[in-house]
């Protein structure tokens, strides 16, 4: 039987440790047997979890016996890993295990000097942070999880739902992973990656910087059919000096700003509102609903749709 083991160290984040060990557990055979074995184990006989201090009953040597090993996040994942994690982690890479990380998991993964040379994801949050500390990272943002064989990094918090799933259908195909999904109240695939879940802010702009008056007209009158040479009227200047203002003030063009503005604007409506999609597009400033949607899409990395399936609040509260 395949053994999973969940690597639970200082300050593991309950819900990144619970989410493989329910999944991999609802996991059932074709005749009804269990397709993995899950230990939970520790460098230490009590791990500190925040609300609660949890005794593994496995200890680091059963990670050189697991197929799989597990690497929840942890609540501080910038503190040290200990040297004997890192050592026992090598050398069960070295053995062909298989390694995955759920949201800032990636950190004690990285740490070990694994993910070098891989694509890689983690949390939003946590993402330009990861690619700092380990420049030999390729990180990528916006999707839901990354698989690269033997190691596997999944974003935050449900991603790695998805990210487990992804594994019992490598493993057993997808009619068990779809019995799993449905224990899980999870679907097996999810449409688009983390990108929809990230706040998308505008570049910050310093107080009294000559775009501020520019950058609050041009988010107030988005909805317009605005073009460069307006925006370069508004703002005084050329539409040269206007471009060389958006470089240096906030790293993007006027254009590409303005875009921005709109899809923020639509995320707010179809989040809050029930206007038809098309409707949403027209009133945020988009000359079409192909226009829409290919923004939106690129901006969000889901459809206009999708978005809203998954962030309209219902109005009973149900």
């Amino acid at each position: 039987m395949h053994t999973v083991a969940i690597l639970a160290l200082d300050k593991v984040i309950p819900f990144d440790l619970a989410t493989p060990l329910q999944v991999f557990s609802f996991a059932r055979l074709p005749d009804g047997r269990p397709a993995y074995r899950v230990r939970v184990c520790g460098n230490a006989p009590a791990v500190d979890a925040g609300a609660f201090t949890l005794q593994p009953r496995w200890g680091l040597e059963a990670l050189a016996d697991a197929d799989t090993i597990v690497l929840p996040g942890c609540s501080e994942p910038e503190d040290p890993v200990p040297d004997e994690v890192l050592d026992a982690l090598r050398q069960a890479a070295a053995n062909g295990t298989r390694m995955a990380s759920i949201c800032v998991g990636a950190f004690v993964l990285a740490a070990t000097g694994l993910l070098d040379g891989h694509r890689a994801t983690t949390h939003w949050m946590g993402t330009d942070e990861l690619a700092q500390r380990h420049p030999g990272i390729e990180v990528d943002p916006d999707v839901l999880y990354v698989d690269n064989g033997q190691f596997l990094t999944s974003a935050g918090a449900a991603a790695g739902l998805d990210l487990c799933l992804h594994m019992i259908r490598c493993d057993h195909g997808s009619a068990v992973a779809a019995d799993a999904a449905r224990l899980s109240v999870m679907p097996l695939e999810r449409e688009g990656g983390q990108a929809q879940f990230i706040v998308h802010d505008q570049p910050p702009v310093p107080r009294g910087a000559v775009l501020e008056p520019v950058l609050r007209w041009m988010e107030d009158n988005c909805a317009k059919d605005l073009v460069l040479e307006d925006i370069a009227a508004r703002a005084g200047m050329s539409t040269r000096t206007l471009n060389r203002r958006f470089r240096e003030q906030t790293g993007t063009t006027p254009l590409q700003w303005l875009h921005r503005a709109r899809v923020r604007q639509a995320q707010y409506l179809l989040e809050s509102t029930d206007h038809p999609v098309d409707r949403i597009g027209t009133q945020v400033g988009f000359g079409s609903p192909t226009a829409f949607r290919d923004r939106f899409k690129r901006v969000v990395g889901t459809s206009p749709h999708a978005y809203r399936a998954a962030f309209h609040g219902s109005r009973d509260g149900g």
